[in-house]
């Protein structure tokens, strides 16, 4: 009787996985956080499904748990966010699901009224100060918004991940809620080296790869390459001013030596990642989201074993030195930062990048991920 009981589930497919609904608002390409975060939970057999937003140029994905992309009228602005929430909303609310996974503050509202309304437990994965990026310091309205959202549900939250000890120390002084730190590392693998999508002409590659965003010291780095006269910029993503540092680099003739090679994926970005001589992370104090920052750029350089040149902020500043892994910009200036640039010998900081990527692996930062799972 058991047996064909059994025989008569597995015809229906029906799973008795715990399913997990992971939502951030980017289009998963190149999210390399959450990817972690839901091959962790596949591996431990959670049935997950990854949603976030189709775009225009976004890339076919293929990953080892389910991907849906919703498909938007609106691209940016609030019309984006109020569509994409609403959206979320009524998925979640028709989806079956055991745990909810939110990352950020832009899909907080749906995983919360739907934890709330159908008794689901939450977890919250705040990659950055949402409330204090750049982009919402002269938009007293929309930062108002969001913080107002933040004060509303914050307190309530049981399971909040964050990734550095001074966002966790931010969150426990204004809403007295206790974190779990849980940095953007990558998995520890052996150096890949392809060949450079553009020619190189012999030249040392200084490289810049993340978000194409207001703060992230891309002005200052171009405005130094006409002291450098063996060196050329590389920068890898997109964002918002993209458009702007384009026109910069024509303005100033500097196109020869500038490259703008775009979004790519992250297996195609370990292999361009090393040919690189530094590394470049130079965040503008605009803020407490860049004072408290640890970006995932910094952890890739020293994975792929490229020194970098980093902001004087605590958290940046902290891994630097702690590993002595590249130099601190204390004057951000052209021309200190081509004098730094040019200080600076590769082969210096390869033992200290070797031993630093022992330690800064997400091997460890896992286990912590895996423990709030256990105990939900």
């Amino acid at each position: 009787m058991r047996v064909g009981f059994l025989f008569y589930l597995a015809t229906k497919n029906i799973s008795f996985l715990k399913r997990v609904v992971v939502s951030v608002t980017n289009d998963l390409s190149t999210d390399q956080r959450v990817h972690k975060t839901c091959s962790e939970l596949h591996a431990l057999d959670y049935e997950v499904i990854l949603i976030g937003r189709q775009l225009k140029n976004s890339v076919p994905i293929s990953r080892g748990y389910k991907t849906k992309r919703f498909k938007l009228l609106f691209t940016s602005s609030f019309l984006f966010y109020a569509e994409y929430n609403l959206r979320l909303f009524f998925y979640l609310l028709f989806t079956k699901k055991d745990f909810l996974v939110s990352n950020d503050l832009d899909t907080l509202l749906p995983n919360y009224l739907i934890s709330k309304f159908q008794n689901k437990k939450l977890v919250y994965d705040s990659h950055e100060l949402f409330t204090e990026v750049p982009e919402l310091v002269d938009s007293s309205f929309v930062k108002g918004f969001w913080s107002r959202l933040e004060k509303l549900i914050f307190p309530k939250l049981k399971n909040v991940i964050v990734v550095s000890e001074s966002i966790a120390l931010f969150y426990k002084e204004k809403y007295n809620v206790s974190c779990h730190v849980i940095r953007n590392i990558p998995q520890t693998s052996d150096v890949q080296l392809d060949g450079f999508p553009i020619d190189v002409a012999n030249k040392k590659i200084i490289l810049y790869q993340g978000s194409i965003n207001k703060g992230r010291g891309l002005e200052l780095i171009i405005d130094s390459m006409s002291l450098l006269e063996d060196h050329i910029l590389v920068i890898i993503g997109d964002g918002d001013i993209i458009v702007d540092l384009k026109k910069k680099v024509l303005d100033k003739n500097l196109n020869h030596i500038v490259f703008f090679l775009g979004k790519i994926p992250p297996s195609d970005l370990k292999k361009i990642s090393p040919h690189a001589t530094i590394g470049i992370s130079l965040e503008e104090d605009l803020g407490l989201n860049y004072r408290y920052a640890l970006p995932n750029k910094l952890f890739d350089y020293i994975h792929a074993e490229v020194p970098v040149i980093a902001s004087d902020l605590p958290e940046i500043k902290k891994i630097v030195e702690k590993y002595k892994i590249g130099s601190i910009l204390k004057n951000r200036t052209p021309e200190e930062l081509a004098e730094l640039i040019l200080s600076m010998d590769k082969g210096n900081y390869l033992k200290a990048l070797k031993t630093a990527k022992k330690e800064l692996n997400w091997n460890t930062e896992k286990e912590k991920l895996i423990s709030i799972f256990k105990h939900l």
